[in-house]
């Protein structure tokens, strides 16, 4: 019980480390061979059991609808993004305008899922970019987002995700992200703390540059008020 014991608390202290993993979504060979109604009514036969082992009476009213709301939850809405066919589609349209100062979208609410413990991250996501003769339209910034979002993640592997994606698209080296976002397994487990946020930012190309850097993050402290 001591091994059990301490295996359990150094997992824990690597899942609250942040700086171990991949880049990329963990996702294992054959993650889409199944079919999304598969994955539904096999969820939803874990999810009855958990509940059950948990000591709840599944025949209840109140609960009995639970394991396959959970299940079409995980698989249609809150880790949608782990397939690939839900990858925006993000056309780009040449920059006629000639616009050459940085483009910002701020405030785009994040709802995420934290990959160590499955509870909610929610935040604030800041992206913006400096175009190289290409623009993408406003909404697929915001898509991109909550794209790489819908899966279990981690807030650092997000930001960088966003960064990557946006400069394949735009064929530019330009662009930024900063994501300021709650925890909710730092808020409501663990050490409970309910007022701490975590921001994390990944710059590219000339926001390396101090002046563009300061220049996009006094954007996006600027109060929006309509």
């Amino acid at each position: 019980m001591k091994l059990e014991k301490l295996l359990t608390e150094q997992l824990d202290e690597v899942g609250d480390q942040h700086q171990w993993g991949s880049k990329e979504t963990p996702l294992r060979l054959g993650a889409f061979d199944r079919t999304n109604a598969e994955k539904t009514l096999l969820i939803e036969e874990k999810v009855h059991e958990i509940l059950h082992i948990l000591g709840m009476d599944l025949t209840d009213d109140s609960l009995k609808g639970t394991p396959k709301r959970v299940a079409k939850m995980f698989v249609n809405e809150i880790f949608s993004g782990l397939h690939p066919d839900n990858q925006p589609k993000s056309s780009t349209f040449e920059n006629k305008y000639k616009y050459g100062e940085m483009l910002v979208e701020k405030n785009i609410t994040l709802y995420s899922t934290c990959e160590h413990h499955l509870l909610p991250i929610v935040g604030k996501a800041h992206v913006a970019y400096i175009s190289n003769g290409t623009v993408v339209g406003l909404s697929k910034m915001n898509r991109i987002v909550d794209y790489f979002a819908k899966r279990p993640q981690v807030q650092e592997r997000l930001t960088l995700q966003v960064v990557e994606e946006l400069q394949k698209i735009l064929n530019t080296e330009s662009v930024a992200c900063v994501i300021d976002a709650k925890h909710l397994c730092v808020n409501s487990r663990g050490i409970s703390d309910i007022s701490s946020s975590t921001i994390t930012s990944e710059f590219g190309g000339r926001f390396k540059e101090l002046e563009i850097k300061r220049e996009f993050l006094d954007y996006i402290k600027l109060e929006t008020e309509f």
